[in-house]
């Protein structure tokens, strides 16, 4: 089957165009000519839609399973015989895996090809699942979630430089919104669906769900996604240095971010190893770069303010998406003592407004600018994290719901236009190390704001409780009275005088820690606010162009 498309004369015939008859350049106004690779007259072969459909599915599989693995932990320690933290590295392994091949996963594109990287990271994705689902053994376990991680990286960039070939800049704020839907939804999903599969039957089996939808998603990429012509592999020589610093700085910042708050950060000698390696990998990384002839990404693509700023947005969207779904959830059933499930679901709900949304942001975009649109995103998200701050003990099912799907309205509003003006000014020759980048900024800082959520909880945690333990002393008449009021329900249901005055204080210091809790969270989500608010003056930094029109849009 050929990889290229058909080039069609504009008001040709079906034929392809022969060498000696050139597209006229006066067809076409000249800056648009050069902007927008389909006034060329390609055409692919089938529907791009489609398209779209089909490698955003592989992408989903792929994002589903950085958090489907969460809530088996636990069970895959008991059934290989390992200790909880142990098993941890499973997910470890998987991450640093996929934070450095995100990088380099546009060279690797333009070394084998597009569609065949595609293809050969699915697949071996695809492989790697069922080998994980079938490991007898914990370093088999790991070994294999390695491998899924490094094949699984190069799904997301790719997914997005296809959406590119395939859609002109008026149409890629609706196809951006497929990949918006999976990309939000699939963190949010990962939690539940592995809390329901594992429940019902094995661990084993949130891997081997990915089987039978990774072979159909082979099959239907292999019939249906083309390289355009502008697409061809290149030769590029491997830059080793560059490629070595880039997997040191990742990979040990991706360790440090994972293992950070089971080795008590920068307590532990091993998270100051992990850190200074990975200062000196992404500093050297970006000094290699700058100044080598060929290196393995080209850096000048930062040059472009809206693809700068994109990729800064991006981040903090991945950092407050993946922050919001752990710590909401982890709030649920730490302090209120919902299960697994119950707390998956508090997340469901917005999922389901993020895919009523995201339509109509669409629609938007062709009337409003999209940077006031991107503004307007972080302002209402701003708004949704204070309110998710006035947390209390007696919080309902219901209120958390209404917490969580306030912050998806926000959400809706800034992937898909952050996505689009990102993109909307670059060259196409650049597509594959901006997609590449773009994903790499939002993923990794993904784990850092899960990282620095859960460890702002422990350090305000430490706080309030220091403050707060003055006020829990005999001479304080309020913790007299609760302490009074405890002792006498104990007393009244037989508890000696003395035993129920011990069980009395020990009732009032677990509602002390509760109430240290709701204060952590709660500043955890005015962080959030602030990060949110902050960068709405930022946003008119950005082009002013509309997502039905926009700038080339990886076309000139």
């Amino acid at each position: 089957m050929s990889s290229e498309g058909t080039l069609r004369l504009p008001g040709g015939g079906g034929g392809a165009a022969p060498p000696s008859a050139p597209v006229a350049p006066q067809a076409l106004p000249p800056k648009r000519a050069a902007q927008d690779p389909f006034s060329l007259g390609w055409e692919p072969r089938h529907n791009p839609w489609a398209v779209a459909v089909v490698v955003t599915l592989a992408a989903f599989m792929e994002i589903l399973d950085t958090t489907i693995v969460n809530v088996a932990l636990p069970h895959i320690a008991g059934s290989l015989s390992s200790s909880n933290d142990e098993a941890t590295w499973a997910l470890t392994s998987y991450l640093v895996a996929n934070g450095i091949v995100l990088t380099i996963s546009g060279w690797l594109g333009s070394l084998l090809g597009r569609k065949r990287y595609f293809l050969i990271c699915l697949a071996m994705f695809t492989v790697c699942s069922f080998l994980c689902g079938i490991a007898t053994s914990l370093p088999q376990l790991i070994l294999f979630r390695l491998l899924q991680g490094f094949f699984g990286g190069g799904l997301q960039p790719n997914q997005q430089s296809i959406i590119l070939d395939y859609f002109p800049p008026a149409r890629r704020s609706a196809a951006f919104g497929l990949t918006a839907i999976a990309t939000i939804v699939g963190p949010v999903l990962g939690p539940t669906l592995g809390g329901l599969i594992t429940d019902s039957t094995s661990w084993r089996w949130i891997f081997f769900v990915n089987v039978p939808v990774g072979i159909g998603a082979v099959i239907l990429v292999y019939i249906l996604v083309q390289d355009p012509p502008w697409v061809k592999r290149e030769p590029r020589p491997i830059d080793g240095i560059g490629l070595g610093l880039i997997a040191l700085g990742l990979g040990c910042l991706e360790v440090m971010m994972d293992r950070g708050e089971d080795a008590d950060w920068f307590n532990s000698s091993f998270i100051v190893i992990m850190a200074m390696l990975s200062v000196t990998g992404l500093v050297g990384s970006a000094v290699w770069l700058s100044v080598a002839k060929k290196p393995i990404i080209s850096l000048a693509i930062f040059r472009d303010k809206n693809f700068t700023g994109g990729c800064i947005m991006i981040g903090c969207v991945g950092a407050i998406l993946y922050a919001s779904s752990v710590i909401i959830p982890q709030f649920a059933q730490q302090v209120l003592g919902y299960t697994a499930t119950w707390a998956g679901m508090i997340l469901s709900p917005g999922g389901i407004i993020i895919i009523m949304l995201i339509p109509l942001v669409g629609r938007l975009m062709t009337v409003m600018q999209t940077r006031y649109i991107v503004a307007i995103g972080f302002f209402l998200l701003g708004v949704a994290f204070i309110f998710s701050s006035k947390l209390v003990l007696d919080i309902t099912y219901l209120r958390l719901v209404m917490i969580r799907s306030s912050q998806t309205i926000g959400l809706a509003f800034l992937f898909v236009p952050i996505s689009t003006i990102t993109y909307s000014t670059l060259p196409r020759e650049l597509n594959g190390d901006a997609t590449a980048l773009f994903s790499m900024f939002r993923n990794v800082a993904g784990s850092i704001g899960i990282a620095a959520s859960t460890a702002m909880i422990q350090q305000r945690s430490q706080l309030h409780q220091t403050y707060l333990s003055q006020w829990a002393n005999p001479f304080w008449e309020p913790f007299k009275q609760l302490v009074a009021r405890y002792q006498a329900s104990l007393e009244a249901i037989g508890h000696p005088a003395a035993q129920a005055y011990q069980l009395a204080l020990g009732h009032v210091y677990q509602d002390f820690l509760q109430q240290v809790a709701v204060m952590a969270y709660s500043d955890v989500f005015k962080g959030c606010a602030v990060v949110a608010f902050a960068l709405v003056p930022l946003c008119f930094m950005l082009s002013p162009i509309k997502g039905g029109r926009g700038g080339g849009g990886g076309g000139h």
